[in-house]
């Protein structure tokens, strides 16, 4: 990789497009000096956009083209109007060709996983993508995968993701050997569904190097922070993201209502308002915004659709680490690893003849 860093930013995805792109691009060039960044999308409403902020002109350059996935769009029509054109799909291209070190976008989350996996494809090894993203805990941050790329899974796929999670963890957390659990309904060996357990049993036999296999993890050890890198298939979580999006918000409007109720309270809330002011900034999603899809050839963030310039500038700051510290290496030598120690399949036994 150049000395610099370049990012392809899809300037039309997301609830907002290229309002909150271009400032979010401001926030993060602000934060790195060696960044650069591609925006494509419209010239017609980002070039205005660019005139106000000239440290983004300065260190960007614009692929235009007036094709934007919409954020209803089903991944099918997606592909089948947007594939080539459309501003999704050259950020894409851009990491394909080696243009960008990394792609950017806050559009459509099934639009996106469909246009990678087509366009990058997958890695050698790998079953499927992930989605990995950061989540806050009481010892810090973990990283949890899959937050929906694919709805499903085997034992396979599990190591995989357990794999490419713990290499994300070497990149973020600066660890030689992350901690590791799988996601389960119990911590007992007997619990959960059958693949669960087996991946379980695979995770303990390979013992790789850069990897520490911790068990099985129930649903509060998440935010516990009990592991480095929980994992998960994706219907599973996805519901255990939302329904912790849910509870932050609805703690956040607890807390409102009853600081607001009596003037006791109000006046609780003047004395402790530097601990009110730590508590919201833990719980600020923008700070955790911007999940990587692992398993590609070439690395692509997702930013939430309805963020703002703040949070967008946190995705693009995860898609610099990842470039920068070369996630892409580090996973395939550790999938590598895995694949030169991991056990033959299991052979289902022979039916009896009738």
């Amino acid at each position: 990789m150049s000395e610099k860093v370049r990012l392809a930013l899809d300037a039309m995805g997301g609830d907002f497009g290229p309002s909150v792109v271009i400032p979010g691009a401001e926030i993060a060039l602000s934060r790195h000096r060696d960044l650069e960044v591609i925006l494509i999308g419209d010239e017609a409403q980002i070039m205005p956009l660019l005139s106000a902020n000239p440290r983004v002109k300065a260190r960007s350059t614009l692929i235009h083209t007036d094709v934007a996935i919409r954020m209803d769009d089903k991944p099918s029509r997606a592909l089948r109007y947007g594939r080539r054109v459309s501003s999704m799909w050259k950020v894409l291209d851009e990491v394909k060709f080696g243009r960008a070190d990394a792609a950017v976008s806050a559009g459509n989350t099934g639009a996106l996983m469909a246009m990678s996996a087509f366009n990058l494809k997958t890695m050698e090894g790998i079953q499927r993508p992930a989605l990995a993203a950061l989540w806050p805990t009481l010892r810090g941050e973990s990283i949890v995968l899959d937050m929906g790329a694919s709805i499903g899974a085997d034992a396979a796929a599990l190591v995989d993701m357990a794999v490419m999670g713990a290499a994300m963890a070497r990149v973020v957390f600066d660890l030689e050997r992350p901690t590791v659990g799988l996601l389960n309904i119990g911590v007992e060996e007997v619990k959960g569904l059958e693949f669960i357990r087996e991946a379980g049993g695979i995770l303990r036999e390979i013992d790789l190097p850069t990897l520490d296999y911790r068990g099985f993890v129930e649903g509060d050890d998440i935010g516990k922070g009990e592991v480095d890198v929980v994992v998960t298939e994706g219907f599973t979580g996805n519901i255990a993201l939302k329904t912790g999006e849910g509870t932050a918000k609805q703690i956040g409007e607890y807390l409102r209502a009853a600081m607001a109720r009596t003037w006791r309270s109000r006046l609780g809330y003047l004395l402790a308002r530097n601990a009110f002011s730590t508590l919201r900034e833990k719980m600020d999603p923008r700070k955790s915004n911007g999940a990587v899809f692992l398993g590609l050839n070439g690395v692509v963030i997702k930013s939430h659709g309805g963020t703002d310039p703040i949070g967008f500038a946190s995705a693009i700051d995860v898609g610099f680490d990842m470039a920068r510290y070369d996630l892409q290496s580090k996973i395939r030598s550790m999938i590598d690893s895995y694949h030169q120690t991991r056990p033959e399949p299991r052979t289902p036994p022979l039916e009896a003849a009738s």
